[in-house]
């Protein structure tokens, strides 16, 4: 197996490949206004970090938000050309569950208090523009397969869109980039802020190997929200 991950559903867009068993290489770059544009280029400067050719690639994982509707697409549209060039096989996951994940291999959160070894419950909050957030509410186990924390994470709620203040954490810590910008509802600034795509890349393959409980999802943009261009009405009348 050699995986693509890219993600474009946070600020700047987060790209890694992995073999299976370790990340190769990965990189972030750009920022919110710029995915179209360096995406293609940080793919191939990836590719190339890792060794690897892109005949190589077998299974491309994307992003598929929530996220803005512009940088959701770019990445999404990518994934699928990517992988239709290639030949490789398309999979999708949950941006807020790769944000997650990688707060898990952090070490951001643990799923043993004070050496209990009792679950943990935490949120993950990213902007959502307009000065809402999308939350999700994940509870961490302790690890159910050879000691991979990751066998042991699942989201209990959400994704959603909402005001930061609507947001039900309670005591629950919060990871990504909504602590940063509205610290008096969320909390202290906490990462991880935005995506790493080796912790995509990761999840991804242990959902390929039915090892997690965050499953791989339809390549499809989860927007949580109406677009705001509308289908115009009928010609006005000008006479009467």
């Amino acid at each position: 197996m050699l995986l693509l991950a890219l993600d474009t559903a946070t600020d700047g867009v987060a790209v890694a490949v992995c073999d299976g068993e370790r990340v190769l290489a990965s990189r972030r770059a750009g920022d919110a206004r710029h995915h179209n544009e360096v995406l293609t280029p940080t793919v191939g400067a990836v590719l190339a970090e890792a060794g690897a050719a892109r005949a190589d690639v077998t299974d491309v994982a994307v992003g598929v938000g929530p996220g803005p509707y512009t940088g959701l697409r770019v990445g999404l549209v990518t994934a699928q050309a990517l992988a239709l060039a290639w030949g490789a096989r398309l999979h999708g996951v949950c941006s807020l569950d790769a944000l997650a994940a990688d707060a898990v291999e952090r070490g951001a959160v643990t799923a043993a208090r004070a050496g209990s070894g009792e679950p943990v419950e935490f949120l993950v909050a990213t902007d959502a523009r307009r000065r809402e957030v999308h939350t999700a509410r994940y509870r961490l186990d302790a690890p159910e397969v050879d000691g991979e924390p990751l066998t042991g994470l699942r989201r209990t709620a959400g994704p959603d869109v909402v005001a930061p203040a609507a947001v039900e954490r309670g005591t629950l810590p919060v990871v990504g980039r909504g602590t940063l910008l509205h610290p008096d509802a969320l909390g202290p600034a906490a990462e991880p802020f935005d995506v790493d795509a080796g912790a995509l890349a990761r999840l991804a393959v242990l959902a390929l190997a039915g090892r997690a409980h965050l499953p791989l999802l339809p390549v499809e943009p989860l927007y949580l929200r109406r677009p705001d261009a509308v289908v115009p009405a009928g010609p006005k009348r000008v006479t009467g």
